[in-house]
C-alpha cells in the first residue's frame, strides 16, 4: 500500500506476547458486489451500486483482521472512529478490495489509513481508529446495560 511504504512508526509498537503491534502492519479484505451489498438493499440510497456502509464495513474488517493475529489471549479491538470519502460508484458483479495500514500506535489506540478499490480504480479513502480492549470485560460491561439497576425494576 503506497501510504504504508516508507512510513516511520510514531511509536515503536506495543508488544503482545511474542508479536508486535506496530506502524506498518497491513491488512486486506475483498468482496464481489452482490445485490445485498447495494445502497438499495442497505437502505442508504436507491441505486444498485456498492453501499457506503458496506465499503466502510470492509475497511473496518481489514483493520480489525490485520491487528487480530497480533493480540494477546482475551484481547480484541473495537472501532471508535471512521472518517471516509466514497469517491466512485461500483456496480453489482465487480470486485472490491480494501487495504489498511496501521500508521500510529498510541497506548491502546490504533490509527489506520484505509483505501478501497474496484477494478476501475480508487473508490474510497479514509482514516479509522480502533482501541485495544479486554474482550470479556468489554462484553460484560455492554451486556450489563440491559440489566435493570436495583430499585428501578
Amino acid at each position: 500500500m503506497g501510504n504504508c511504504e516508507g512510513r516511520e512508526p510514531l511509536q515503536k509498537g506495543k508488544k503482545r506476547g511474542t508479536k508486535m503491534l506496530e506502524a506498518g502492519t497491513e491488512g486486506y479484505q475483498e468482496l464481489v458486489v452482490t445485490m445485498e451489498d447495494t445502497a438499495l438493499a442497505a437502505g442508504s440510497g436507491g441505486l444498485r451500486v456498492l453501499a457506503t456502509p458496506v465499503m466502510c464495513a470492509l475497511m473496518e474488517k481489514a483493520c480489525w483482521k490485520s491487528a487480530a493475529g497480533l493480540l494477546g489471549e482475551g484481547e480484541d479491538t473495537v472501532g471508535i472512529s471512521l472518517s471516509v470519502r466514497h469517491v466512485a460508484a461500483t456496480p453489482v458483479g465487480m470486485k472490491v478490495w480494501c487495504k489498511s495500514c496501521l500508521t500510529q500506535v498510541e497506548g491502546r489506540k490504533l490509527t489506520f489509513h484505509v483505501e478501497a478499490y474496484d477494478e476501475a480504480g480508487l473508490i474510497g479513502t479514509g482514516e479509522h481508529e480502533r482501541v485495544l480492549i479486554q474482550a470479556q470485560r468489554f462484553q460484560e460491561k455492554a451486556d450489563a446495560k440491559r440489566k435493570p439497576e436495583k430499585g428501578k425494576e
